[in-house]
């Protein structure tokens, strides 16, 4: 079977007004454009404000996980320190 794609075709007004350039809006005060479907979108965190972007990242210890990996850790330094020698 042999499909001629073009005799398809596509349907005419079901796909939405796309916006070159939307306006997004961060809760933290910064703007810029991007394309979207939507003209204007409002965000509560960007790159500029994300502590991962931003290196104010926190490591949230639940139960001491922190602490149990970071000894492991520490452990694996030594073993490799000693196995050098």
């Amino acid at each position: 079977m042999v499909i001629n794609y073009n005799m398809i075709v596509m349907q005419k007004d079901i796909h939405p007004k796309y916006y070159p350039n939307a306006r997004i809006q961060c809760a933290c005060g910064n703007a810029f454009t991007i394309g979207s479907t939507k003209e204007f979108i409002e965000i509560e965190i960007c790159s500029k404000c994300h502590p991962f972007y931003t290196g104010k990242e926190k490591i949230i210890d639940t139960l001491g996980q922190v602490q149990k990996f970071r000894k492991r850790l520490v452990r694996k330094e030594e073993m490799k320190k000693k196995r050098k020698k």
